[in-house]
């Protein structure tokens, strides 16, 4: 006769099983980075003559600095959060200014990369860099007529092989990053590693941050 106990630890075994590989297949659900749980994360980047930087529930304001302003995430440091497979929507505002407003640096994989937002006097969105080219110069220049005073929804999915963005749900980058090379243009960009948001002469607001693991 069979143990029941053999049977009973046999069957536990496999729903166990099947529980841990249910379980691992679910999507973790998006993480809202402006809540209360992560607002003490938030930092001042510490550019020289940078604005003053508030954060607040919900909502960051970078005011303008001496060119530029700086926000950065420092939790973004540990493990807990990816570098390639995820995606990171927001709301970005220019209250004044002209220059770039909503600029994102954020990692890719051992590297990092700059999500540029109405540079160059204005109207400029692309990658900065790639191959040594930055935003103006690589494939990745768009442009678009920012209006002061108005919200943009940006998206940017950053996966194994390639980037892609877009703003108000326009595309506006799909790039393969297979065997390319990525780094930050030199300058005080670097203080906002590993993921944080600029202003140049400008002033800004920025909500809505949520990432996504793809």
């Amino acid at each position: 006769m069979k143990s029941p106990f053999k049977y009973f630890g046999g069957r536990a075994a496999w729903l166990c099983l099947f529980f841990v590989l249910t379980q691992c297949g679910k999507p973790t659900p998006p993480q809202n980075l402006l809540d209360t749980a992560h607002l003490s994360s938030w930092k001042p980047a510490g550019i020289p003559e940078e604005g003053q930087v508030i954060v607040e529930k919900d909502q960051i304001t970078l005011h303008s600095g001496a060119p530029m302003t700086g926000v950065r995430f420092e939790a973004w440091q540990t493990p807990a959060f990816p570098t390639t497979r995820y995606a990171i929507d927001y709301e970005a505002m220019r209250v004044s200014g002209s220059d770039f407003f909503g600029t994102l640096t954020f990692p890719v994989g051992q590297s990092h990369l700059s999500f540029v937002m109405g540079g160059w006097g204005g109207n400029l969105v692309g990658l900065s860099s790639i191959d040594y080219q930055d935003a103006s110069e690589n494939s990745t220049r768009g442009n678009l007529d920012f209006i002061n005073d108005r919200w943009y929804h940006v998206r940017i999915e950053v996966r194994d092989d390639e980037i892609r963005a877009w703003i108000d749900q326009k595309p506006f980058i799909n790039v393969n990053i297979t065997g390319r090379r990525l780094e930050l243009r030199g300058g005080h960009i670097e203080k906002c590693l590993p993921f944080g948001f600029t202003t140049y002469l400008s002033s800004a607001r920025i909500r809505s941050i949520v990432l996504e693991r793809l």
